[in-house]
């Protein structure tokens, strides 16, 4: 099933993608001589001279365990082929609309991929790919040549390379990534401006090459380091000229220091982005391998109809393919037969994301876990599996699904402990009974009888009843109406399992608002929240930073946009806090465990099926390293273009 076209920010440049899956670290020279001593992977752990127990890390990267797989003076990641050819262009699809290219502007449509015209302290994710896509825990300088801080993370220091320009040749300094961060926090969209401003005392720039970020006493300090690293970093010098704002839509490509810069574009038709001919980074060793491509075109499409029909006619020319139908029975067409096209399948090691329909908690009756458990019990997956998704999917049952950290039976040992050092906020049942799982349903029926008497008998008892003309009313006699967020761009087979999940509703006399609405409405819905329900994605977590807040805490649930649930559960924020003061590998799973037991209790999504592999389709010229990494697919991170097949397949009328 397609994951969807809403923009769920998934990478740096909200400013930072939360440290869920991996991050990174720096630190700060505290000013007093210092004796150094060998550390661990190439880094060096000094000891404060005046006698004090408090010892201070340099570092070229950051891990939070202090285990970086990559030592100081690597000359590129394994994964990558160090000798791949640059050149060449590769050209994607897109579905609706985009009208400017300020990625973070809080209203508009902005181009998805805008944010790669930047970069940050830390490397981090181009065009979605993790950066290493080898390691959870890692992460290198990039602007940064190195990372100073002490043991107890008060604070860090970033030491900036000299040789970094933007892409108008202007040299980037210190100042530039203290602007940034201080734009974010006056401009930014709200659930950063909150979460961050509240854990961060003051950035300070020491010199036009030293800046140094002071933290917030008395919290959990694992991932603030992560997150600082992790912003883009942009012109104050073009801001002031321009006068752009961050929280306003704009036609302008923000001023970075990224290997790609905005090359052309036509709104809601197509969108060139081409190698950065001033780009200070291509010989770093974080970007050997990698960025190869001279430019990358987006071909926007009004439709999933058009926009197949376009792969086949060859006006684009790579795919991921999201719907099961399509990959089942679409590609029969004279290019794949012919050899000039590829179809290939290929393991996908990543947590799948947690797609499905989500309710929003805000809203009334949604906002009940009883009703939500009710109104899940009309999806039925089994029926949708096989008439919908040719039995391509895989159930999902966890927010983890697959991971160690995957909740299972029970809790005991560790996880027990864990739940039980947390208090009353743990509810009895989450202690004692097992994981909540999904229901199995009919696959010979959309409605499952038997769901339906358990989803009604439970509806009765929050005050739900059918009335005598069929209809679900409350005490005063009031249909339950819902919302259900639907966008008109969303594949056939997306749109059909919505369609046979809201008539079910019906049947049980539920009051459905289902009509499709355009991609720049409903991206405005959706970041407003306004829908009861919404088939999408959640985010899944490897690992434990604040960023979990983000996705699944009270806190900024009502303005964040990776928490489409909004979720606000005392449970959920408790576990988080805790996992936060986590000091091995072994805590941090014991605490994740937790965290997908207590989402899974919530109720808040009826788990969609999962495809555990990538379905991908292109023409045949393009190339990859043999073995990918366990991370990603990294079609526009580490592939390559083949002059000469490319050439061929010209030859053969393949391509226009």
């Amino acid at each position: 099933m397609s994951n969807g076209d809403l923009k769920m920010p998934n990478r740096p440049g909200w400013p930072f993608t939360p440290d869920i899956d991996r991050r990174q670290t720096l630190k700060l020279l505290g000013g007093s001589a210092v004796a150094a001593t060998a550390g661990a992977s190439g880094s060096l752990a000094f000891a404060q001279s005046d006698g004090s127990d408090s010892e201070i890390i340099r570092s070229h990267g950051y891990s939070y365990f202090g285990d970086l797989k990559y030592p100081a003076g690597f000359e590129h990641f394994n994964y990558v082929n160090p000798n791949a050819p640059k050149g060449g262009e590769i050209t994607l699809s897109a579905r609706g609309t985009f009208d400017g290219f300020n990625r973070w502007a809080w209203r508009g449509n902005p181009q998805t991929n805008s944010d790669v015209v930047g970069e940050s302290l830390l490397a981090g994710d181009t065009f979605g790919t993790a950066v290493p896509a080898d390691s959870l825990t890692d992460q290198y300088g990039l602007i940064a040549r190195e990372i100073e801080y002490p043991t107890s993370k008060e604070w860090c220091v970033f030491h900036l390379r000299d040789d970094v320009v933007f892409r108008n040749g202007a040299p980037l300094r210190a100042q530039d990534a203290a602007f940034t961060f201080n734009l974010f926090i006056e401009q930014g969209i709200r659930s950063f401006s909150r979460s961050v401003s509240e854990r961060i005392e003051s950035v300070e720039v020491i010199d036009d090459l030293t800046l140094r970020y002071k933290f917030v006493d008395g919290i959990s300090r694992r991932s603030l380091i992560s997150q600082v690293g992790g912003m883009i970093v942009l012109s104050e010098e073009w801001y002031k000229e321009t006068g752009e704002r961050l929280d306003e839509p704009s036609v302008l490509s923000p001023m970075g220091s990224g290997p790609y810069q905005v090359a052309d574009y036509e709104f809601n038709r197509y969108v060139v982005y081409e190698r950065n001919p001033n780009y200070w980074g291509w010989d770093h060793p974080v970007n050997v391998g990698r960025h190869n491509f001279d430019r990358i075109r987006i071909e926007y499409f009004a439709d999933a109809t058009a926009e197949f029909e376009g792969f086949k006619a060859g006006e684009y020319t790579f795919r991921s393919e999201g719907s099961s139908k399509r990959w089942a029975t679409g590609y029969d067409f004279p290019a794949l037969d012919d050899g000039h096209v590829v179809k290939e399948t290929l393991p996908d090691q990543t947590a799948p994301l947690n797609s499905g329909v989500i309710f929003n908690t805000l809203r009334a009756p949604v906002d009940n876990r009883n009703v939500r458990h009710a109104l899940s019990l009309a999806f039925n997956f089994e029926w949708t599996r096989e008439s919908l998704e040719f039995d391509l999917t895989t159930q999902r049952n966890s927010f983890a699904e697959g991971q160690e950290w995957e909740a299972k039976g029970a809790p005991e040992g560790a996880e027990l402990a864990f739940l039980q050092s947390l208090g009353d906020v743990v509810p009895s049942d989450m202690l004692s009974e097992p994981v909540v799982m999904p229901h199995s349903s009919d696959k010979d029926s959309t409605v499952d009888r038997r769901n339906k008497r358990t989803g009604l008998r439970i509806l009765a008892d929050e005050g739900w009843t059918v009335d005598d003309q069929g209809r679900m009313v409350d005490a005063n006699g009031d249909q339950m109406t819902l919302d259900f967020l639907v966008l008109s761009t969303w594949d056939d087979t997306r749109q059909a399992t919505i369609e046979t999940y809201v008539n079910t509703l019906r049947d049980w006399g539920i009051q459905v608002n289902a009509n499709a609405v355009d991609s720049a409405q409903g991206q405005q819905r959706f970041l407003d929240k306004d829908y009861d329900m919404i088939q999408t994605s959640m985010q899944t977590f490897s690992t434990v930073g604040t960023g979990l807040k983000q996705l699944f805490g009270s806190e900024t649930a009502e303005v964040s946009s990776w928490n489409p649930s909004a979720l606000r559960s005392p449970v959920v924020d408790a576990i988080i806090e805790a996992a936060l003061n986590a000091e091995s590998r072994e805590e941090e799973i014991t605490a994740l465990t937790a965290l997908d037991r207590a989402l899974r209790h919530e109720r808040v999504i009826a788990h969609a099926g999962y495809v555990p592999e990538y379905w991908i389709a292109y023409y045949d010229m393009f190339e990859r390293p043999e073995d990918l990494p366990t991370l990603g697919l990294g079609i526009l991170d580490f592939w390559w273009f083949n002059e000469e097949k490319y050439e061929a397949l010209k030859a053969a009328g393949a391509l226009r």
